[in-house]
């Protein structure tokens, strides 16, 4: 039996579709055939070789939805539950080692530095090689956490849950209890998107959200932005009275990065207030060097900065939460389909941000969504 897969084996160079044999399952291991996979911006990134953690060749896409095909052994659920063939399934999309000193020490898997990550940093040409979700079938590693989902759920909706929905849910995590009242977020993006549902969660009274796309825009205020700030109609002075008025010229409690671009750092610090906490979540990939007064912007005001680093299985399941509570917004995130042989092209509409969430789905599905 064989999986057609889309392999990335020169950056910068279209994907090229080609036939990899299945290979006999390994203790654990579970074949999943893929329902819908996520076409991530970090995708783009990998494609063009600015991720140092992209090995050639490799199967894209960390973010899937799929169907369980066999199961070598038993597996289970992060709940217990027995998995069998046919069960609809998302994961947690890194297999962290439980022997390191992230994993034992820090209790922080998402940390680890063995970390092995779908589609990201195992290459097609390193067994079980269905090692990312541009595939029709990918290979679960043994210790991989697995949910069961609805079956009345449209799989695209749920992807997004397992990168962009995980990284952000990771930063609510880290200032859970932390005043949020006003809430700045930076980037309308995916990861935006659920910076604004997360705001809307804790209970934030403002929620503001600076952004260059109008569509992008108008879903988060859909979601819940009670502020939009077009940073095409604003300067980035005018953005920070605009600011400083609405709370009485303290500054946002919390700021959250959504962008990954250099100079948005630079903006955001300066629309905290005194002891305000900024959530850095956008930077996959290395972008340049901010230029930052230390004495004004940070030690001054007692603010605290914190990186966000991927996630782990707790932050798939607050994402997919938040996300089963607000499907119907969430539809709105998913702007293209693609069949699993238009790759490129959703590679394409992801990099011209003509997109603002594509996914790769199989021919059959794409029939149902017509």
């Amino acid at each position: 039996m064989k999986s057609k897969a889309m392999v990335l084996k020169e950056f910068m160079k279209p994907l090229e579709m080609v036939e990899i044999e299945i290979p006999t399952l390994k203790e654990g291991e579970v074949l999943i055939k893929i329902e819908a996979a996520g076409v991530c911006g970090s995708d783009v990134h990998m494609w063009k070789g600015e991720d140092p953690r992209t090995p050639l060749p490799i199967i894209l896409g960390h973010e899937g939805v799929g169907r369980v095909q066999e199961i070598k052994g038993e597996k289970q659920t992060i709940y217990g539950e027995e998995l069998k063939a046919g069960d609809l399934i998302i994961w947690n999309r890194g297999v962290t080692c439980d022997k390191c000193f992230a994993c034992k020490i820090l209790k922080d898997p998402s940390l680890c530095k063995n970390r092995k990550v779908y589609g990201i940093n195992q290459s097609s040409a390193v067994f079980p090689y269905l090692n990312g979700c541009y595939s029709e079938y990918v290979i679960l590693n043994g210790n991989t956490d697995i949910f069961k989902v609805e079956e009345s759920i449209d799989p695209a909706l749920l992807v997004s849950a397992s990168c962009s929905g995980a990284t952000v849910a990771h930063a609510f995590d880290m200032v859970s209890g932390i005043l949020g009242d006003t809430v700045v977020i930076q980037g309308p993006g995916p990861l935006g998107v659920y910076a604004v549902a997360f705001a809307k969660n804790i209970g934030a009274s403002e929620i503001v959200v600076i952004g260059g796309s109008k569509e992008r825009l108008d879903l988060c205020k859909h979601l819940g932005a009670t502020l939009i700030l077009d940073r095409h109609e604003t300067s980035i002075t005018e953005r920070n009275e605009i600011v400083m008025e609405k709370t009485r010229g303290m500054g946002a409690d919390l700021v959250i990065e959504a962008v990954g671009t250099r100079g948005v750092a630079e903006e955001g610090l300066k629309l905290l207030r005194t002891g305000g906490t900024y959530l850095s979540t956008g930077y996959a990939q290395p972008a340049g060097k901010e230029s930052i007064d230390f004495y004004r912007d940070i030690v001054s005001k007692n603010i605290t900065i914190k990186g966000v680093w991927v996630s782990d299985t707790k932050h798939t399941k607050m994402a997919m939460d938040i996300v089963m509570k607000n499907k119907k917004d969430f539809a709105k995130l998913i702007s293209h389909r693609f069949s699993l042989e238009e790759a490129n092209k959703a590679i394409e509409a992801m990099n011209s941000k003509e997109a603002l969430k594509a996914v790769l789905m199989p021919d059959e599905a794409l029939e149902s969504k017509k």
